[in-house]
């Protein structure tokens, strides 16, 4: 079977790729092992969306679907240190409606899988798996475990951070383990957040609260591996009780909503992008740590990158040709190597160590507090991002 596009992975960065190509004159398949289905009740999976890829989903007809009663906007967000320090960013103060959407992983994945599922362009296969792999000067072949050969000028790779599609183009990633995990729960709470989201970097590592629609919050604690699973061992009702103690009981009384769980965090850095005939997007081309709240970010903007070259190219022009891709590349490069580089540093700088450094770290978040032309800046970056 012959494709202009294979897309290796139906999670968000892959699916937003697939229906932002609705309107190209270009035949996509995607390949997914398993369709997505919603949990009963909340998705502890929850992201922070940034206004630019809020109007990227609205973009290409997404987001005007999700259950408006399921998100929430972040209209504030609270950082505090280990030591004093503080850093405040409001809506209002940056002329916004919020600061970022929160809004459930399954929601998102769902409606973008529906919305492929209707394009003339795409075809699914699902579930399927990969089994081959190959690169011809003209095309690159993809192998299904079934036997089923696609071809295509041009093979993505958005099977995530362990992507088996840039294993097979012999792209060597290089991880770098955190000796930590995020640990994700979602709660009801006795104090309104009042759609602000709250961070503390602790000696224990970084605690998140981000709200959720009515009096609900979900969490993100990174913290070591020892700690993550002592937590994950606690009755519900002392698991509750430590994460109202670690936010200094700012939302009050914490009553647990959804079990909590832990994946391991590392850095992963792929020496290039692109080849001939492929390139990476989202936790297969880069990951981060969730400090930021960018991992997806980072993921729905290659989407919109490389979909929006895709969608303009001349029709003489091959989309997997060299030339082409390292426009990809040269696009995207900026953007993961600086947001890379200064959320690892923030993880380096707020690890436990000794009291001189707490102290200037925190004189770091306090001066940037009092400076607002430092502050819109970082506040604009967040949101075009």
């Amino acid at each position: 079977m012959d494709f202009d596009i294979v897309i290796v992975g139906g999670g968000l960065a892959g699916l937003s790729l697939a229906v932002a190509l609705r309107q190209a004159r270009l035949s996509v398949a995607l390949v997914e092992g398993r369709a997505p289905a919603r949990p009963a009740g909340w998705d502890a999976r929850i992201y922070a969306v940034s206004p630019a890829n809020v109007a990227f989903l609205e973009q290409i007809g997404a987001w005007r679907h999700l259950d408006a009663a399921r998100l929430c906007p972040i209209e504030a967000m609270m950082v505090r240190g280990d030591a004093g320090g503080r850093l405040d960013f409001t809506a209002y103060d940056a002329g916004v409606d919020a600061l970022a959407w929160i809004a459930e992983a399954s929601a998102m994945q769902c409606e973008l899988w529906e919305s492929a599922k209707r394009q003339a362009n795409v075809t699914l296969f699902c579930p399927a798996s990969p089994q081959a792999l190959a690169f011809e000067p003209e095309r690159a072949i993809l192998t299904l475990a079934d036997g089923r050969a696609l071809r295509a000028r041009l093979v993505v790779a958005a099977d995530g951070a362990d992507s088996w599609t840039r294993q097979a183009a012999g792209i060597e990633a290089r991880f770098q383990p955190y000796g930590q995990h995020g640990l994700v729960a979602n709660f009801e709470c006795a104090r309104p957040h009042r759609n602000a989201a709250f961070q503390w970097f602790r000696a224990d590592g970084v605690l998140a609260y981000l709200p959720l629609p009515g009096e609900a919050i979900s969490i993100v604690w990174s913290t070591p591996e020892a700690h993550c699973r002592e937590l994950l061992d606690l009755a519900p009702a002392e698991f509750c009780r430590r994460v109202e103690q670690a936010g200094d009981h700012t939302l009050g009384e914490l009553r647990l909503a959804t079990p909590p769980a832990a994946f391991p965090l590392r850095l992963m850095r792929a020496p290039r992008s692109i080849a001939p005939r492929l390139a990476l997007i989202g936790d297969a081309a880069h990951t981060i740590h969730p400090l930021s709240g960018h991992g997806i970010n980072l993921g729905f903007q290659d989407a919109r990158a490389l979909a929006r070259m895709l969608a303009a190219k001349p029709e003489h022009v091959d989309c997997g040709e060299p030339a082409f891709l390292r426009a990809y590349e040269r696009a995207r490069r900026e953007d993961v190597v600086a947001l890379q580089t200064v959320t690892d540093g923030l993880q380096r700088l707020f690890a436990p160590t000794s009291p001189l450094l707490s102290r200037l770290r925190n004189l770091g978040l306090n001066l940037t507090n009092g400076v607002p032309v430092v502050k819109n800046l970082l506040v604009r970056y967040a949101l075009e991002s």
